[in-house]
């Protein structure tokens, strides 16, 4: 087990956790400036709020929006498509959970790069797995037609987005509302279409499956923006759209009124403070990622105090599964210990350990609790005795359970995510309901020192070789760091660890009890 640190210690793991903090926010309040202060004056002088100033105004006063994706692209097309052009999250919208996918105009006038789709896809799997209201601000300018072959064709290309807007209308019957405060273009029409209310605003907002320049070409007839795709030709000639709104405010209070029309959401359970303050959770991991800590400390800080029940606390000590609350939400939780449980050695899964947390998942979902996994794992034992221990067909009922597991399942990475251990503690390739990470979390099939050692063992010591061990070594770094792993959505976001507690709460509200039997992709068959 981990010693208890001192008060040197203490600082400095504190000291550490900050600076990854800060250096989190500081990339954060840049990719949300969009394309800059110049463009955002130019959507003002429009007489247009921004992308994120519409979600601000659209959710509840106070209201927490959980952004999903925030960091996606951020460090691809030399910085010019932060957040890729569209802001997607989870608020409260008249107290109901909602999705928002929001076009940020000021990025390339809203239009989609490869991966936009892969963030309004993700929004939209959230409405579907979770059965939530999802809305659409849009205001795009389409297709950004140079590097249209990674965003129109394929399985997961621009059409998958008008399938699930058709699963959601016809087989989920999720509520889904377009609000159209820009330009709609050719495909992207479909979009609002295809939900159940549209909006849009006077003056301000084009639908149309080609503009007047396209028309121009294609037809020959000259026409304007307004008379060819206008909101009064969409509401009193084509009868397309279903309102007209003065103004952005006017269209989101609109939207709003719908929201008052939904079942009002359940009363929230009362629940109890964590055993210890959120305050000290900065100095729970050690600034040293190899090092061993406690986590029973970092549980503390998120958990309620009352009725946590470990499981088995004595049989595989190196999975900690319990019985909790979470804000007065039943959960169950499983997460790695870390340090040396003699013999053992924590983050790393034994025969006992699969078949524990497969016992344990099974029981979860015969209660019907979501599951919240706390990925700090190193991987699967190896060598003779764990082979002759059947670690393979244990490790096989670990992922079974896990991937066939219908309740809720929520993942937050504290540290490392290795190995096949990541894929059995609810890797994102098994569906997770959600995932979020610390700003020190480490996705990835094994550390870099293993790395070189499976690369370069026995080679000769040369220079040539010394050089390519470091890059090794640097590049492993480089993909293991948690806004890395962001940027290419490997996560829904990386959280402060001082909002965990609010943030693994919203999403067990959001998941509430439904349950998936199939992941969104193939719920139709």
């Amino acid at each position: 087990m981990a010693d208890t640190p001192n008060a040197a210690e203490i600082e400095a793991r504190a000291a550490h956790m900050r600076h990854l903090v800060e250096t989190l926010r500081r990339l954060e309040n840049k990719v949300r400036e969009g394309g800059g202060p110049h463009r955002i004056e130019k959507q003002h002088k429009a007489g247009k709020l921004t992308a994120r100033e519409r979600v601000t105004k659209l959710l509840d006063p106070g209201a927490r929006f959980l952004e999903i994706g925030l960091l996606i692209a951020y460090d691809k097309y030399e910085g010019q498509a932060p957040a890729a052009g569209v802001v997607t999250g989870l608020g409260r919208i008249e107290e109901r959970l909602a999705v928002i996918v929001a076009n940020d105009a000021t990025v390339k006038a809203g239009a989609w790069w490869p991966e936009t789709i892969t963030k309004i896809l993700r929004a939209q799997e959230i409405a579907m797995r979770n059965r939530l209201p999802i809305v659409y601000l849009v205001d795009s300018a389409g297709v950004n037609l140079p590097h249209q072959d990674s965003i129109f064709p394929g399985q997961y290309g621009a059409g998958r987005i008008f399938f699930y807007n058709s699963l959601m209308r016809r087989k989920l019957h999720i509520p889904q509302i377009a609000a159209v405060m820009g330009p709609c273009i050719a495909g992207g029409a479909y979009l609002p279409a295809l939900s159940d209310f549209i909006i849009m605003v006077e003056h301000s907002s084009f639908m149309g499956l080609g503009g007047p320049n396209l028309v121009k070409g294609a037809t020959g007839e000259t026409i304007d923006q307004e008379s060819l795709g206008g909101a009064h030709l969409h509401n009193g000639v084509s009868g397309v759209a279903h309102y007209v709104a003065k103004n952005d405010e006017d269209c989101l209070a609109t939207i709003r009124a719908h929201f008052r029309r939904l079942p009002p959401p359940a009363s929230a359970p009362v629940g109890h403070d964590p055993e210890h303050p959120a305050s000290g959770i900065y100095a729970a991991l050690p600034a040293d990622h190899r090092l061993p800590y406690s986590m029973e400390d970092v549980l503390s800080r998120i958990f309620d105090r009352n009725d946590f029940l470990e499981f088995q606390p004595e049989f595989a000590p190196e999975m900690l599964c319990a019985s909790a609350y979470l804000s007065g939400h039943a959960v169950s939780v499983i997460a790695n210990r870390r340090g040396f449980l003699k013999p053992r050695i924590g983050g790393i899964i034994y025969t006992e350990t699969a078949r524990k947390v497969a016992y344990f998942v099974e029981l979860a979902e015969r209660q019907g609790t979501p599951i919240i996994y706390i990925q700090d794992v190193s991987g699967f034992m190896v060598g003779l005795q764990a082979e002759s221990e059947g670690i393979i067909r244990a490790g096989a009922e670990m992922v079974e359970a896990m991937s066939c597991a219908t309740v809720p399942r929520i993942v937050l990475t504290v540290n490392h995510a290795s190995g096949a251990g990541y894929y059995a503690m609810a890797g994102q390739g098994f569906d997770p309901s959600f995932t979020f990470s610390w700003p020190t979390a480490r996705i990835g099939v094994m550390e870099g020192e293993s790395a070189v050692k499976a690369l370069f063992a026995g080679a000769p010591e040369t220079e040539e070789i010394k050089q390519a061990m470091e890059q090794t070594r640097a590049d492993y770094e480089r993909w293991l760091d948690a806004k890395y792993a962001a940027a290419r959505g490997h996560c829904d976001a990386v959280i402060d660890p001082l909002e965990t507690r609010e943030v693994l709460t919203l999403a067990v509200e959001a998941a509430g009890n439904v349950r998936q039997a199939l992941p969104p992709a193939l719920a139709n068959l």
